[in-house]
């Protein structure tokens, strides 16, 4: 260990991906000395940022062009101007489209490639920031006001201190394992395969969401006339799947999907992720506090995931705004998370179980689920205080929503 006296910040924000770095963006206005920690060594991407399709609702695509990422786009992103929802083998679908309700789009589809060089520019851009990079926490300890973590780096170990330390580090969180707090953690059985994929029938901005005993499928309309392909094959043909060659995976994807966006023609380099959720049982400590997929990893089912975590840092700039005018110590302080932690209450809990139960009810085997699934998406499939509700949380909107995301909407909660 090195003995030389520890670096001083007002925060530390561990993870630099696609959560870590929009927190330090919205932070920026305040005018702290903020510290971001990131695996990936300098002119390097971290890793979540490759060719997956990221669906943004519009209350991320509110705050993101606050922030000053979404004008630094390569491209503007595919619009989801509606959303279908079907179960093979079920009778009847649910068709959301964005023109009922005075809309013209859901949200936006951005390649993850994309997103990170923009994050990127507005980072070399951001005032009071200080990038370790390459580095990864090691340990962490309680020290009165503020906390301390020890991060590896190329020149060894270095201890960095500040009065809130923030946990956007992923699934397997190191600062979350290094401060003891427990996950729930649920396997759903099926491995899914995240890919570009070109058809026939360029996208119309639809978004399509196919549920199968074998897990979801979902097609996200991108910019490039290409989709973003999500497909869940269960864990025991994992292996064989990922063993096709593309027109052997083409043709298995042809025959689930049918023909309504005409033939599958190619389809980029796949990758491959488990399906499951990994729940944090508390997202606070003292002088510390989880958020994004370090709080919470839940299915991609819906495209929930990154913005949820985005509202998490969001709500958290804007109570560290609101602790700042009790003095520098209030940054961090039991107050502050108690008051932070109540906010995300609503907005965590309805998420969480809307992917969950959408999972599991689209993916439910037996006859007598069938008919019960099949009248649910026909009563979907027309407007009503049920499809509204969908609705709102599809484009963001639910529970204490931060002020970014609400734009011009004036919106408080939905």
């Amino acid at each position: 260990m090195n003995d030389a006296a520890p670096r001083t910040h007002d925060l530390v924000i561990v993870g630099g991906g696609l959560v870590g770095a929009s927190l330090a963006l919205a932070l920026e206005p305040l005018g702290l000395d903020v510290a971001l920690v990131d695996a990936a060594p300098a002119g390097e991407m971290p890793a979540v940022f490759d060719e997956r399709s990221l669906s943004f609702a519009e209350a991320t695509v509110n705050a993101l062009d606050a922030l000053g990422v979404m004008p630094l786009l390569r491209a503007a992103g595919g619009p989801i101007r509606r959303i279908v929802i079907n179960r093979a083998g079920d009778f009847g679908q649910a068709r959301l489209e964005a023109e009922r309700y005075g809309r013209t789009e859901f949200g936006r589809v951005v390649v993850a490639r994309d997103f990170g060089h923009a994050l990127e520019a507005r980072l070399d851009a951001m005032r009071g920031l200080t990038r370790y990079r390459p580095a990864r926490l090691v340990g962490t300890s309680l020290d009165g006001i503020s906390r301390r973590v020890m991060v590896q780096t190329p020149d060894g170990v270095v201890e960095l201190a500040a009065k809130l330390v923030v946990g956007a580090d992923g699934t397997t969180s190191a600062l979350r394992d290094a401060l003891g707090i427990r996950t729930d953690a649920t396997d759903y059985g099926h491995t899914l395969f995240v890919a570009r994929l070109r058809t026939e029938r360029a996208p119309d901005g639809t978004a399509y969401e196919r549920l199968t005993d074998d897990g979801p499928t979902a097609l996200l309309p991108r910019a490039d006339r290409h989709y973003g392909l999500v497909h869940g094959v269960a864990d025991d043909e994992a292996d064989a799947v990922d063993a096709l060659d593309e027109g052997a995976f083409l043709a298995r994807l042809q025959l689930g999907l049918g023909w309504r966006h005409g033939r599958l023609l190619a389809c980029g380099a796949r990758s491959r992720y488990p399906g499951r959720r990994v729940i944090a049982k508390s997202t606070t400590a003292p002088r510390a506090v989880l958020v994004g997929n370090a709080a919470q990893t839940i299915h991609p089912l819906g495209a929930q995931g990154f913005n949820l975590g985005l509202r998490d840092a969001l709500t958290l700039a804007e109570e560290v705004a609101s602790a700042m005018s009790g003095g520098p110590e209030a940054i961090g302080s039991d107050t502050m998370l108690v008051r932070y932690a109540e906010r995300r209450v609503e907005d965590r809990r309805r998420t969480l179980a809307f992917s969950d139960r959408l999972l599991r009810v689209g993916t439910a085997r037996g006859a007598l689920v069938r008919p019960l699934r099949s009248a649910a998406l026909l009563a979907l499939d027309h407007p009503s205080w049920l499809q509204a509700w969908l609705v709102g949380g599809a484009r963001g909107y639910r529970g204490d929503v931060p002020a970014l995301c609400r734009g011009n909407d004036g919106r408080r909660s939905a």
